[in-house]
């Protein structure tokens, strides 16, 4: 172990020290160079969601999957090996519903749903009651009509949409 323990040391900070010896003497002969990669904050064009129309069309898309899927749509608390997709894979199986308002942009988000009170045991493949399953969550921009007020006459009411963040169940895991 102690073996292991000073391999790792060496593999990783003494290359580092080397690198870090020569911008030194780069420094020393007075070179000067601009670093090549881009900061972590900057724009990425490849960026899936760069604006918001693309990240509510991606959404869409997901309800339509959802809307549109041959997959089983079974509500048992139990674990599928055989299906690609995670949640049914999970400790904590969950299944998607849709969420519904008509006055969010969008108005449809696939939002998770425990489908075990407990976890799955790996190896009895059964539902075990000593740990929990609980949903877990994130918050999603949307847009939220402002006008709509109870009793307020429609034709009165401009459509104006704020961004707001709306909290949604993503998925499902295991608690003790």
């Amino acid at each position: 172990q102690l073996l292991l323990c000073i391999f790792t040391f060496a593999m990783v900070l003494v290359p580092e020290a080397k690198d870090q010896s020569k911008a030194a003497k780069g420094r020393r002969r007075g070179l000067a160079r601009l670093p090549t990669a881009t900061p972590a904050l900057a724009w990425a064009p490849d960026d899936p969601y760069t604006t918001m129309a693309d990240y509510e069309r991606s959404i869409q898309d997901m309800v339509r999957q959802l809307r549109n899927s041959s997959e089983p749509s079974d509500n048992k608390c139990q674990v599928n090996l055989r299906l690609w997709r995670s949640n049914r894979r999970s400790m904590s199986p969950w299944a998607y519903s849709i969420n519904h308002d008509a006055t969010r942009i969008p108005a449809d988000i696939p939002e998770a749903r425990c489908l075990c009170t407990g976890c799955i045991n790996p190896f009895t493949m059964q539902e075990d009651r000593t740990m929990v399953s609980i949903p877990i969550y994130s918050r999603l921009p949307v847009r939220r009509l402002l006008c709509q007020v109870p009793g307020e006459v429609k034709k009165k009411c401009q459509k104006k949409y704020q961004m707001v963040m709306e909290t949604i169940a993503v998925g499902c895991t295991c608690i003790f």
